[in-house]
Order: C-alpha cells, then sequence, then structure tokens
C-alpha cells in the first residue's frame, strides 16, 4: 500500500538540493555532518544533520541558517526534551547557541511536512516553535528515544524506523497539480513566468493558496529562494562570479539585484560567502 501511495509523491531530492552553509575551516573545533535517510523515506526527508562542538569554545557560537525552503524539526542530543520546528524562512537566520552544542535536525523537503502532517504550512513560516504545540505526539517521542550517550548514527537509525511507521500509519494524497507546479519551478532554476510557463490546471489565486500551505510562502518568493539554491549549489569563486555573471541566467537584472537578493537569503555579500 505505501509503495502505490508514495509513487503519487515526486522525489523531489532528484529535482532540488537545499544546501545550507559548511563549516568555516577555522571553525575546527565545530563539526557538520549530514546523513542520508533511508530509502523507504526518501521522497519525505532530504537529510539528517548534526551540529556539534568537538571541544568547548573560547566564545559562544553563532550559527547563520539561510533560505532553503524546507521545514526542519531540530533537537538537542544532550536534552531531546527541547525539540523545535523551524517552518520556511524568507530570510537567513541566526542563531546563538553557546559554546558547548550537540544538535540534530530533519531537514523536510519542500511540502514534505505540510504533506506528511496535514499541518498548514504558513503557521510555521518565518519562526521556530516548540514542537509539542505542533505535533506533540512526536515530541514526546523525541523527548524519550534518546539520551546524551546516543551516536549521530544510532539516532538516525531510530529516526529512520520511526518515520518508516509514521508514513505508512498515514496516506499521502498530494495535490498533482502543486507538484507539477513545484517541479516545474526546480526546473527552471526559480526563473520562470509564474503567469504563462505553470500550465498545470491551477489559476493564480489557487497556485498562491497552495504555495502558501505546502511551503509556507507564495509561488514568487519560492521562486527566489530556488534560484539562490541554484546558486549555492554551484558554488561559484569571487573570480567566476565577476568573469561568467551566470546569475543573469537565473533572471537577475544585474550585479547590484544578484548581491542585495543574495544578502537577503545569506546574510552575507556573495564575495564574502564564497571567499
Amino acid at each position: 500500500m505505501l509503495q502505490i501511495k508514495s509513487r503519487k509523491l515526486i522525489n523531489l531530492r532528484t529535482l532540488y538540493r537545499p544546501t545550507q552553509p559548511t563549516i568555516k575551516a577555522e571553525n575546527r573545533d565545530i563539526s557538520y555532518l549530514e546523513i542520508q535517510p533511508d530509502p523507504y523515506i526518501e521522497k519525505f526527508i532530504y537529510c539528517f544533520w548534526q551540529l556539534k562542538t568537538k571541544l568547548p569554545l573560547g566564545v559562544p557560537y553563532t550559527y547563520r541558517v539561510v533560505s532553503d525552503g524546507c521545514i526542519d524539526i531540530f533537537f538537542s542530543a544532550k536534552k531531546s526534551a527541547e525539540n523545535f520546528v523551524m517552518g520556511f524562512c524568507r530570510k537567513y537566520t541566526e542563531f546563538s547557541i553557546g559554546k558547548e552544542f550537540n544538535y540534530i535536525g530533519i531537514r523536510f523537503l519542500p511540502s514534505a511536512f505540510p504533506i506528511l502532517f496535514g499541518i498548514d504550512a504558513r503557521s510555521l513560516s518565518n519562526q521556530s516553535q516548540e514542537l509539542i504545540k505542533i505535533l506533540p505526539e512526536l515530541s514526546q517521542w523525541i523527548s524519550t528515544a534518546f539520551n546524551p550517550s546516543c551516536s549521530f548514527e544510532n539516532v538516525t537509525n531510530r529516526l529512520n524506523e520511526r518515520f518508516k511507521q509514521i508514513i505508512q500509519q498515514k496516506p499521502v494524497n498530494p495535490d498533482q497539480r502543486f507538484l507539477k507546479a513545484l517541479s516545474l519551478i526546480f526546473d527552471k532554476k526559480g526563473f520562470l513566468d509564474l503567469e504563462n510557463d505553470i500550465d498545470t490546471g491551477l489559476s493564480p489565486r489557487q497556485l498562491r493558496r497552495v504555495f502558501n500551505h505546502f511551503i509556507g510562502t507564495s509561488p514568487k518568493a519560492f521562486c527566489n529562494v530556488v534560484r539562490f539554491q541554484h546558486i549555492l549549489n554551484a558554488k561559484p569563486s569571487k573570480e567566476s562570479l565577476k568573469e561568467n555573471r551566470f546569475y543573469l541566467d537565473v533572471g537577475f537584472f544585474d550585479q547590484a539585484h544578484f548581491i542585495k537578493d543574495f544578502k537577503n537569503f545569506y546574510g552575507v555579500t556573495p564575495s564574502q560567502a564564497f571567499s
């Protein structure tokens, strides 16, 4: 049954790679790791991630999360009762997370969280909330399933099994017109005419409504994030940005427009990000 229902959900991970900045070399006492989920749940979850200190830091660390179009659940490995959900963000977000930490997260592919849990993504956008207020049963399970001695691998194994159970218990019936629109946006790297290039049977008003529900923002705002993520995945250097100016290929009018949007999504200029 699950396999039949899951065929209705496009495997978005083949179309889109939501990327977060890597930890810079000078931060050698901090590690960031990603583990891919079990193939059984990969249409919903892009990765499990861990951000942790290897040694206590001299000063509190500020972690920057850039716009990626995803919804994340995250919790402290040392105190898993502290678990949260973070919705779609229109701009970068910074967190001061102290001198010693070990956070583990679940990054859902765009639209997967609302499809799986029936939550309106708009209620989560541009904020972090306690998971117990959104999904109390899952929050309570996370609170009791892990202890501070669990390895990241052990945690992800348990998360894989838990989400297999969740998916088995819930029907997956996404709006195919919405999924087709989402696929077109990914295929065009976010650079398309929303009025004319998305012919899925949804009117512009309907398209805005379903995007607000499943993504947490308008189609236009989501396209801007997809363009930004396309540039991140290209991993340009400062030199190649100046010479090739490939940001023009995805609809930025000029360098000033590109820099302004990039800084909004990343928190620093392209030159600083790719130095």
